[in-house]
């Protein structure tokens, strides 16, 4: 009895032990995964921050952060890292090279910049020290990028002496040129609307009093503007390409992935069903040979046993297949909608480019290159419905003496008002668009013969009276018109010839008139 009293508490005892045990075990177990998910948010992190430096690498990382979601595909991302060392350990030496080849350049510079005498004596000291400091390696971009800006330093303190020293230099005829030219170009650039004020101020700067080094202030802001838009677009490009590129390759492992375990999960298939089937022929067989009911029924309980296990494996299988497959189409419908995001912002931005880049910047009327679409588009359908179609080019009579007496500011203003008065005199089939300069081309479908006169017409009477009124001084501002009709066997841009020699006869005829070729 005491014996038996004895083993009792010994087992009380080992139980104890053992779920102090599983304790231990699941704390170590919940301490590992902790530590686990640490690691793998790190690398996910560390794998963000390498991105943009190597088309192969970033797919490699897209494709390991995509494995490192969950622990059960942890296995899958190791034969990754292999790679991704591979590709890593090449990019540092690549790195590393380009590097030193920059740091060599910027030695170079450097000497350049000593050979300029005009530098100032505490300069020259400051790049002495600097070059020395350059025979030292360079080992991270973050040392480089200092090193640039101080090169660049010493060309702004280097400039600025240099332009101080020609503030007295006279203004010359072709300065005030390039000026007006500058604020003309400016115009019919189309620019952020954050900096379109900037553009303003700039452009009343460079109609009025300019001095030298204001007119080349004037062309470095203008530079700075136009390369700081073209390279965020650039970045723009770029962002999206590299979504896609993520977007592309999370989709494409999906699609491995659920391949390769389909894979296996038909060959798993085909054994079971083997195995089913041999079960179900084994029965047959008992049936058949056995004589005696009871043993029927043993060996028909062992096989149903069988068939049921066999099946029971094949529903979990299938169970697992479609959790697989569901989690699957989960992960790619979320890449799909992330990059139709971007893609449709993406096409949001195309769209609002392409529709600048086809207006005219000043007018806000079609461009040129606007206006050889339309024409291509009304022509065919000239074509194809044989309806008359008629191009008419117009100039604003004089425009030159409007720039000359009254300022580039005054003609530009000249010109918008014209241009919503031509626009305002169409019809909504008809089209304007401005040609270049103060000309305009109008496209007419539809209008017969007898009523061309008499549509030009109203419309050079409509700007004719329109009440310009400059520094108090009332002025009439005329167009002379050229048209003609699309004719058999014509191409629309002989036509457009005929127009343009049209309108020079209205020119040469007096101004202020229509002149139909027939």
């Amino acid at each position: 009895m005491k014996d038996s009293s004895t083993a009792v508490s010994q087992v009380s005892l080992l139980k104890q032990k053992l779920n102090s045990a599983k304790l231990a075990l699941e704390e170590i177990h919940e301490d590992r995964n902790e530590k686990l998910r640490t690691l793998i948010q790190f690398l996910g992190h560390l794998s963000l921050a390498c991105k943009g430096q190597n088309l192969e690498l970033d797919n490699r990382l897209a494709k390991l952060r995509h494995h490192l979601q969950g622990y059960d595909q942890i296995d899958e991302a190791l034969p990754e890292l292999v790679e991704i060392e591979r590709l890593l350990k090449g990019q540092y030496h690549h790195t590393m090279t380009r590097l030193e080849e920059s740091r060599t350049s910027l030695s170079r510079v450097i000497s350049q910049i000593q050979r300029v005498d005009s530098a100032p004596d505490e300069i020259k000291k400051e790049i002495n020290y600097f070059k020395k400091d350059l025979n030292k390696p360079i080992h991270t971009i973050w040392e480089y990028i200092p090193k640039v800006e101080q090169v660049i330093s010493f060309y702004e303190h280097i400039l600025q002496k240099e332009f101080a020293s020609t503030d007295d230099h006279v203004i010359l005829p072709q300065h005030l040129i390039l000026a007006k030219e500058l604020a003309h170009k400016i115009s019919e650039i189309e620019f952020r609307k954050e900096q379109r004020d900037q553009i303003l101020v700039m452009k009343e700067v460079l109609m009025g009093d300019i001095k030298l080094n204001t007119l080349l202030e004037s062309y470095q802001t203008i530079l700075s503007l136009l390369l700081n838009n073209i390279a965020r677009e650039k970045t723009a490009s770029q962002d999206f390409l590299y979504a896609l590129n993520d977007a592309i390759s999370v989709v494409r492992d999906v699609v491995t992935n659920t391949a390769n375990n389909n894979d296996r999960s038909q060959q798993i298939k085909t054994q079971l069903n083997k195995e089913i089937n041999l079960r179900v022929d084994n029965a047959d067989g008992i049936l058949i040979e056995s004589d005696d009911l009871l043993s029927l029924k043993t060996a028909l309980t062992v096989q149903l046993a069988s068939l049921k296990d066999a099946l029971s494996r094949k529903e979990a299988l299938e169970s697992r297949e479609q959790a697989l497959l569901r989690k699957s189409i989960e992960s790619m419908r979320k890449e799909l909608t992330s990059i139709t995001k971007e893609a449709n912002s993406y096409k949001e931005k195309l769209f609002e480019h392409q529709k600048l880049n086809l207006l005219d910047p000043l007018t806000q009327l079609p461009n040129r290159a606007a206006l050889e679409d339309r024409m291509e588009q009304e022509f065919r359908n000239h074509k194809r419905f044989s309806t008359p179609l008629w191009v008419a080019v117009t100039d604003i009579d004089y425009f030159k003496s409007v720039n000359d007496n009254f300022g580039h500011s005054t003609g530009d203003k000249t010109l918008q008002v014209i241009a919503m008065a031509l626009k305002n005199s169409l019809r909504e089939s008809e089209f304007v668009a401005r040609y270049g300069g103060e000309e305009f081309v109008l496209l007419l479908p539809e209008v017969n013969e007898d009523n061309i006169g008499l549509l030009l017409n109203r419309v050079r009477e409509k700007i004719k009276n329109i009440p310009f009124k400059f520094k108090n001084q009332r002025i009439t501002v005329t167009l002379s018109i050229g048209a003609a009709q699309v004719m058999d066997n014509e191409r629309i841009e002989e036509t457009f010839e005929r127009a343009d020699a049209a309108l020079y006869k209205a020119k040469n005829n007096g101004r202020d008139r229509v002149v139909i070729d027939i």
